[in-house]
């Protein structure tokens, strides 16, 4: 009797309690185990969300567990230099994530002293917080029913709700998140907005979703109607222009030329061997002069190098030399360059771009029996 009561009050219970409580048990049960999964301080959450920010899982697992170890709270990661923070970023990409990350770790320690907020409203005044890192930080550190929506959950909302609109147009976006501060339950919303995020990775994919497993398979409106496969809509992402660079790649005993960008824009605040746009090296030359190589260097062609970034292509031609002598730096006045250096390949303690890395990998002395080098300026 008591198992026919039971019945009849969950198929007369609210649609949205009825998501939260199938959805929060199959998280339950079926979660990776993630090592952000195992903590509620609001720091290393925070640090995680940033992280995961069009990065893949896998990717960014040891990169955390470098950044905690190194950087336990937010007071060390404060008080820490920029260039040992990019240094232990380096390769993990969209650095601005981490100059972002750097200054709000400032804010929370002078302004807040060194406490996270635990309201979304108030998490996203401080600097680089987004809405989405807002909801998930507030959520699962606080326990607060704040709403979140990244990728992963905007896919599971429009096949749950069978919207219409372009995800990520101003009205899809409106209506996304709408829908998921109408869901997002006050009982557990941190379990929710993960099992939300874990479903989309999992389950809810871009395509060929499992929907035979998907434990919200019958309050699926996209299933019902058989539009799975064709939900959600998504406007065609435009071709990224492809852009011409030369770099050049100057060793002298062991130790190379680097040049630091200014802070703000493309890889800001890393070090990389001097690149500048353009076509050939000739038409390179005296833009790389003002980025610290010596006018009388001979640099040659040892290859290129594709890099492709969210909204460009940069195809880079790299040019090689060894110099005689340590070159004096003078400021650089090429831009965005603000400093010049001689490293070590390694570059040991600041932030190297996956982009440098390929450039000096590039620039490798060939074996005898390669391809001719060919000359770009005696």
């Amino acid at each position: 009797m008591k198992q026919k009561t039971k019945g009849r009050a969950a198929e007369t219970a609210p649609r949205e309690a009825t998501l939260a409580v199938e959805l929060k048990g199959w998280f339950r049960k079926s979660a990776r185990d993630l090592p952000w999964r195992r903590t509620r301080d609001p720091y290393a959450i925070w640090l995680s969300e940033v992280m995961l920010q069009q990065t893949r899982v896998e990717t960014v697992i040891p990169y955390y567990e470098r950044f905690l170890q190194r950087f336990p709270d937010v007071r060390a990661l404060a008080s820490a230099e920029l260039d040992e923070v990019l240094s232990l970023w380096s390769g993990l990409g969209y650095y601005r994530r981490a100059r972002e990350l750097h200054r709000c770790a400032q804010e929370v320690a002078s302004i807040h002293g060194g406490v996270f907020p635990a309201e979304a409203e108030e998490l996203r005044k401080l600097r680089g917080i987004g809405p989405y890192t807002a909801g998930a930080v507030s959520s699962i550190a606080f326990d607060r029913p704040a709403a979140l929506v990244d990728g992963n959950v905007a896919r599971v909302l429009a096949r749950l709700e069978a919207i219409e609109e372009d995800v990520k147009s101003t009205a899809g976006l409106k209506r996304i998140w709408s829908v998921a501060e109408k869901l997002v339950p006050e009982e557990e919303p941190g379990a929710w907005n993960q099992a939300l995020m874990e479903l989309g990775a999992t389950i809810c994919t871009p395509q060929n979703p499992a929907c035979l497993i998907c434990p919200v398979r019958d309050a699926c409106a996209a299933r019902a109607q058989g539009r799975e496969r064709e939900l959600p809509i998504v406007g065609e992402k435009k071709a990224s222009p492809r852009v011409a660079m030369v770099a050049a790649v100057v060793e002298h005993e062991g130790r190379f030329l680097f040049a630091r960008r200014k802070e703000g824009g493309l890889f800001g605040g890393l070090w990389e061997p001097p690149m500048v746009e353009a076509r050939t090296a000739e038409d390179a030359m005296s833009s790389l002069c003002g980025a610290g190589i010596a006018a009388d260097a001979k640099l040659t062609e040892v290859g290129r190098v594709e890099h492709v970034l969210t909204h460009r292509e940069l195809d880079v031609l790299v040019l090689s030399a060894r110099a005689n002598r340590p070159w004096p730096l003078e400021a650089p006045t090429t831009a965005p360059y603000e400093r010049l250096a001689w490293l070590d390949r390694d570059a040991e303690g600041v932030g190297v771009s996956t982009l440098a890395r390929k450039i000096l990998a590039a620039a490798k002395p060939e074996k005898k029996g390669t391809a001719r080098k060919k000359k770009a300026r005696a």
